[in-house]
């Protein structure tokens, strides 16, 4: 079929297409994970934690998944069942999201830094009947919020990682040992996984992937990045989202030495590096930055030869310190919808390396419209619009698939740019209302709820403003009630009780008499943006 073919939306049309083209085909993660696990048993992982480093492998993990696969079958745990599953990037959490997969039932990754507010909400619109946690990480116990997730009335076991096991919940090293793993029968148009992500809406999205968009975006993920037999990645992306998905299944499905993170740590960073050969990884200026203000990085980062950037642009100046260090950066575009969209290469010259987000990755196609919806020229910014069989399935709240895609079914990325003569994307502007974070996307409307709450605030909006540590940084610009004060403590206080991530919380704040509106009274947010927290303003 061709791409005129296809007029207006239709999910199953695109579907037929991706069969047609070789995509898709009655193949499931589950007859992946079983092929890698065999293939690739003597690929070592490494977990490097606060306080053990686990040195393991492909093998090893994938045998202790199919014990948990089973023992979540026990508990009643079958096709089209949820399991959440919020925990850092340890040794449990690569067997649970295998496990999960292995039993037929949905994966619901969680980032671990989501405090009690969005995991309750994402609870129970998935209609989880498990949820994995960890005890507690670092100074966060989590079991402390037991109470109040075990109200979502879906919720039938809470699985815990460590010592401390509330009555009523179950330890992850007593879950049955001697259950019987059945291989579930699944079809590969199913979903399997549903990510969270935070978008213009208030509440956290649920954006669902079958086995078939999922194994689709496994299939490019070697031109990402190196695969030589001597590579080793570094992963520090916390594998509640999308991104770090894939990297859990990387290394089952493809071969990939892996050193994975527990928590980002610019100095753990580089000592893994060193200890450990890695020779790429991915992350934000923020990461990258990182590393190499570490003055005493040379020798230990000897081995790392290429750092793939997303969720933001690269300036000249890192990427030319980058280059001195020896290290080639490239950038990419994705989303949790269709997580790799385009891609760089070591390959490509330095000024298409460090200025554009690379070129569309195979069976990915890109389209950038007028408001009118037409096309424009090469080299013209407009919209955004993508399509690829990597391509989320639909969200959870079906009500917002359909203003997610143009009337001839490609999805709106929500985001502004151009493509050039070689077909490489830059991205220019946003057209979603978000803060991307160190690379986590923060929905402002989320943060107006909560800000909008406080009893001194008459009106107020979250907007994304400059920073040089983390990228952007989410900041908050109220009219007060007349007679009262506000300021970042307070802020900070309010925002604490309202359960939401600390990462949440703005980090700046912007008190006028008036918001700035167009002529129908909407809030002008650029206007907010230019005049106020603009680099080197406010």
């Amino acid at each position: 079929m061709t791409t005129t073919e296809i007029t207006t939306y239709d999910p199953e049309a695109l579907r037929a297409k991706w069969y047609r083209d070789g995509w898709y085909s009655d193949r499931t993660a589950i007859d992946a994970i079983e092929a890698g696990g065999a293939r690739f048993a003597d690929v070592p992982v490494v977990f490097a934690g606060s306080a053990s480093v686990v040195d393991t492998s492909v093998g090893a993990i994938h045998a202790e998944a199919v014990r948990i696969a089973a023992a979540l079958q026990s508990l009643g745990v079958g096709p089209g069942d949820a399991v959440a599953v919020q925990l850092p990037n340890w040794f449990e959490c690569a067997v649970a999201y295998e496990a999960v997969l292995l039993s037929g039932a949905v994966l619901v990754p969680i980032v671990h830094i989501y405090g009690p507010a969005e995991v309750t909400f994402i609870l129970a619109q998935s209609a989880a009947k498990v949820l994995i946690m960890p005890e507690q990480i670092r100074s966060t116990v989590y079991t402390d919020r037991i109470a109040e997730l075990t109200a979502v009335p879906t919720l039938e076991h809470v699985v815990i990682v460590g010592n401390g096991v509330p009555y009523g919940a179950i330890a992850w090293n007593d879950l049955p040992r001697d259950a019987e793993y059945a291989k579930p029968a699944v079809g590969s148009d199913e979903v399997c996984i549903l990510v969270y992500t935070s978008g213009t809406t208030s509440a956290p999205k649920g954006v669902q992937h079958s086995h078939n968009s999922l194994l689709a975006e496994q299939r490019t993920a070697p031109q990402l990045l190196s695969a030589a037999p001597d590579a080793v990645h570094l992963v520090s992306f916390p594998p509640g989202h999308i991104a770090g998905v894939g990297s859990v299944l990387r290394p089952l499905l493809h071969g990939t030495r892996a050193v994975f993170m527990e928590v980002w740590d610019p100095a753990v960073a580089v000592d893994l590096i060193g200890r450990y050969g890695v020779t790429s990884t991915v992350g934000t200026p923020f990461h990258l930055t990182g590393i190499l203000d570490l003055a005493d990085t040379a020798d230990k980062l000897a081995t790392l030869s290429e750092f793939m950037v997303g969720a933001a642009t690269v300036p000249d100046e890192l990427g030319r310190r980058a280059t001195g260090a020896g290290i080639t950066t490239f950038r990419c575009y994705g989303s949790t919808e269709q997580p790799t969209i385009t891609v760089g290469s070591v390959r490509d010259p330095e000024d298409a390396r460090i200025h554009t987000d690379g070129a569309a990755l195979p069976g990915v196609e890109i389209r950038i419209l007028d408001e009118s919806g037409l096309p424009v020229p090469t080299g013209a910014d407009g919209e955004i619009v993508t399509r690829g069989p990597d391509q989320f399935v639909g969200y959870r709240d079906s009500s917002l698939d359909r203003a997610s895609f143009t009337e001839d079914g490609w999805m709106r990325t929500g985001d502004l740019g151009h493509l050039d003569s070689h077909g490489r994307l830059t991205i220019t502007d946003r057209i979603k209302d978000v803060i991307i974070r160190a690379g986590e996307t923060i929905s402002s409307g989320q943060l107006e709820d909560v800000l909008n709450e406080h009893r001194a605030v008459a009106e107020g909006v979250v907007v994304a403003a400059p920073d040089e540590r983390y990228g952007e940084v989410a900041a908050a610009v109220v009219v007060l009630v007349p007679g009262s004060s506000l300021d970042l403590d307070e802020i900070r206080r309010h925002f604490a009780s309202s359960g939401l991530a600390k990462q949440k919380t703005p980090e700046k704040l912007l008190v006028i008499d008036e918001l700035p509106r167009t002529a129908v009274g909407k809030i002008r947010k650029a206007d907010l943006r230019r005049d106020h927290f603009t680099k080197g303003g406010k």
